[in-house]
């Protein structure tokens, strides 16, 4: 049997192939112990062949800094880099921001000679001498300059060090051998820093299943071994397969173009689904790092179920992005939480019932949770309007601040929390219609379930053909995948002198996609290509139609709708209609 498991901040959910679903309460202080009992609620333990699953564990040794202890080699002159980062500034209007602490402190980053030039032309050779590390270290990064285009220097000092020292080395053209020094350096850090925690984690799971496999942040599948050996690359894993599950159930209802909206314990997801097809991206900002790998293009917000409401110094109301996570939870579970949240709110205001099915949990105490607000200073009906301002940022960000009209496109809404919250998104954005796909509460694992092997491969060009470049990185992506694998080819294109670039299929579509995102294009300037992509997938053996359908009914709002994974709120003057695969298609009436 094939099964998808999610892993999140408040619970761990599971989808069997033949439609089980379950959701146990994670374990952060062991996340396998939750994927074991996820297995154990769908009774597969002794049935499970393929084991498709996404993890938070990355992203939240991230968050809270528990990964390894790293040291940076870099090229002579080149090792502050990481924390001279680049002159954006993270808020432009507050003068006392902070910039993220580096990873690796000043006294952990040593310099070596040798130096290429962009081209790869060796300018300074390297003179084989190695610093002295005395400090105590689980890994060192390498990150010497221009090793994207010619590795030969990285080569030779991981050589040299896994020669005489036992730690783990990870070199940058191994991680991202892309352009631009500092984000490939922050990267190549970070795979560092996370891989020695989630390698462990991720081989626990081979005992789990014949065959298990791991969620990339770009959103394909790859065996857990390839994932232990870029942990960098999981930092979207869970979300990810919520995006593609959202993607599939939206185009089988007729909508094309949407926005996935996945609301869970700790945060919300959304991201921009055009033409079927989730919005990638080729770097974005974890933890305050930019990661330069493959991704779906996902934007996060600290806005979810467990998010505590609060009233800061001056008197306002602010939910999150502090979140009661998994343990101890609402102050309605009755685990020992007494600081009010966003699932404590929504019980008070009747948009969940104090029976609902919320794993390992008895009768929810709607008492409990309105004296919590009660002593916090806040209303049950200020803490869901202060969310949902907050999540409906989250949409502006990948629609309206790129030139994508809202209500052009359908709400994707799933997760434990994101039915509730989805038609006052929706409603405040105009958009069409919110759609609340079958099994809403499990959808990620949905996805998972149903997601395609796939690996991305990168290279950096200067010179050399096209046409080569592009034959090479897709032989690697296929040999990658293996026999059967289908490899679509992309590039990243500017203007000469331009400091960003596009990725576009050919170089022929980047003036047309250039004027889509940034509104203009320049007739006659010449277009240079400086990076070639490929991306290898096998699809899985079922999509999510081939799971049974949900048996569902029209539904006129008000209405609570209690369903084994979620809770659907459907407001006063909207109604639910059952659709394709089980969805519904949630509209005002006119």
């Amino acid at each position: 049997m094939r099964i998808g498991i999610d892993s999140g901040g408040t619970f761990t959910d599971v989808v069997a192939a033949d439609g089980r679903v379950a959701k146990v309460a994670s374990t952060p202080d062991d996340p396998a112990r939750a994927v074991e009992r996820a297995i154990g609620a769908v009774d597969a333990a002794d049935l499970v062949d393929v084991l498709a699953h996404g993890t938070t564990v990355a992203t939240n040794a991230l968050l809270e800094r528990r990964g390894a202890r790293v040291a940076l080699i870099a090229t002579r002159g080149f090792v502050d880099e990481i924390e001279i980062a680049r002159q954006v500034r993270p808020s432009l209007y507050d003068p006392f921001v902070d910039r993220p602490v580096p990873i690796v402190p000043r006294r952990l980053r040593f310099e070596v000679s040798g130096r290429l030039d962009a081209r790869g032309v060796e300018i300074e050779t390297f003179d084989g001498l190695l610093p002295e590390i005395r400090a105590a270290v689980d890994a060192i990064a390498v990150c010497l300059l221009h090793s994207d285009v010619d590795p030969r220097h990285e080569h030779a000092v991981a050589d040299a060090l896994r020669k005489t020292r036992s730690e783990l080395v990870v070199c940058s053209h191994e991680v991202s051998p892309e352009f631009r020094e500092y984000e490939r350096m922050v990267t190549t850090v970070v795979e560092a820093f996370l891989e020695p925690v989630c390698a462990p984690y991720l081989m626990q799971l081979a005992a789990f299943a014949p065959e298990a496999l791991v969620m990339t942040s770009a959103g394909g599948l790859v065996p857990v071994a390839a994932g232990a050996r870029l942990a960098a690359s999981l930092l979207l894993s869970g979300p990810a397969g919520g995006v593609r599950a959202a993607a599939e159930i939206a185009a089988a209802c007729g909508f094309a173009d949407a926005v996935s909206f996945d609301m869970g314990g700790t945060s919300t997801d959304v991201c921009l689904i055009r033409g079927r097809t989730p919005e990638p991206t080729a770097e974005r900002i974890v933890a305050g790092f930019p990661i330069r790998l493959p991704a779906l293009d996902v934007h996060t917000v600290g806005a979810g179920g467990g998010s505590i409401a609060r009233l800061d110094a001056g008197g306002a109301l602010v939910v999150g992005p502090r979140s009661a996570g998994a343990v101890p939870g609402p102050v309605c579970y009755g685990r020992g939480g007494d600081e009010p949240t966003v699932t404590d709110a929504d019980l008070v205001l009747g948009r969940i019932p104090v029976d609902a099915a919320f794993p390992d949990l008895g009768r929810l105490d709607v008492d409990a949770a309105r004296r919590a607000l009660e002593r916090a200073g806040v209303t049950a009906e200020g803490v869901v309007r202060v969310v949902d301002a907050a999540m409906e940022r989250a949409v502006r960000v990948v629609t309206v601040e790129r030139g994508i009209d809202p209500r052009d496109l359908a709400l994707v809404a799933f997760g434990g929390a994101g039915p509730l919250h989805a038609c006052a998104i929706a409603d405040a954005l105009g958009m069409r219609a919110v759609i609340i796909p079958p099994r809403a509460g499990v959808c990620s694992a949905a996805g998972l379930l149903c997601a395609p092997k796939a690996r991305e491969v990168v290279r950096s060009l200067t010179d050399g053909s096209l046409a080569d470049a592009l034959t090479a990185v897709e032989y690697e992506a296929r040999a990658l995948v293996g026999a059967g694998a289908v490899v679509q080819t992309a590039v990243d294109c500017r203007y000469v002198g331009q400091s960003h670039e596009l990725t576009v299929p050919t170089p022929d579509d980047f003036a047309a996609e250039h004027e889509r995102r940034n509104g203009h294009v320049r007739p006659g300037a010449p277009v240079e290509v400086i990076a070639v992509r490929a991306r290898a997938s096998i699809a899985a053996p079922l999509r999510i139609g081939d799971l049974p359908e949900i048996e569902r009914r029209r539904v006129v709002g008000p209405a609570v709708v209690s369903e084994p994974d979620c809770t659907v709120w459907i407001p006063d003057g909207w109604n639910a209609q059952p659709r394709e695969l089980g969805a519904w298609i949630v509209r005002r009436e006119t």
